[in-house]
């Protein structure tokens, strides 16, 4: 386990960290380099360990930046089959403004699963209406448990605990593969992570 006091372990793109202690809990904040475009993610890679099938869980806190525009939710979350230099990778992160929104369809919105670079959030919206999305409840800038399990081409999310995946992606657009794990926000966001746990999948010898 991470518990993300400290970057150490971590190579940042398009970010820098700090430790603080957020709600009474040691914690690592993201946040973007200001040359970091207005459409950029900042991504933190652990090191050294890449990871094919297997499990991630970390606990998130999210939300949209003091004078963010006001379509920004506080986009969080996490990265796997990453490249080294962040320009591929599968992604499954929170929307935690829309997860109590008046607005059902926002609150529709309030996981997305993307696919870097050819498969961003608007595509698949666009190609494949709810597919890549779900609800779940969340609330901004709350501490949330999350976990992605994957397996081939297929990644679930399990946010908050529950037994049962939130959302469920049958086909990776990268395909089963492997890469590396990476904790992953908007520049817009306040974001806050603790606990990253990373769990390969043991693998049984033929006999």
């Amino acid at each position: 386990m991470l518990p993300l006091e400290s970057a150490e372990g971590l190579t940042l793109l398009n970010a820098r960290a700090e430790p603080v202690t957020r709600d009474g809990r040691r914690a690592l904040r993201l946040h973007a380099l200001d040359e970091v475009g207005p459409d950029d993610v900042v991504l933190a890679l652990v090191a050294g360990l890449e990871l094919a099938d297997g499990e991630i869980s970390v606990e998130v806190a999210g939300a949209p930046l003091p004078g963010a525009p006001a379509e920004m939710r506080g986009f969080i979350g996490v990265s796997f089959h990453v490249s080294a230099d962040g320009s591929r990778s599968e992604d499954m992160y929170l929307r935690p403004d829309n997860g109590r929104a008046e607005d059902q369809l926002r609150r529709n919105h309030a996981v997305q699963y993307t696919s870097t670079p050819e498969y961003p959030w608007y595509r698949l919206r666009k190609e494949a209406p709810g597919q890549y999305e779900a609800y779940v409840d969340l609330q901004s800038g709350v501490w949330t448990p999350m976990r992605v399990k994957v397996s081939g081409t297929r990644a679930e999310l399990y946010v908050n605990g529950g037994e049962q995946p939130t959302l469920i992606v049958r086909d990776l657009k990268h395909g089963a593969g492997t890469g590396l794990v990476a904790l992953w926000a908007h520049r817009t966001t306040e974001a806050y992570f603790r606990n990253l746990v990373i769990s390969p999948a043991s693998r049984t010898s033929a006999r």
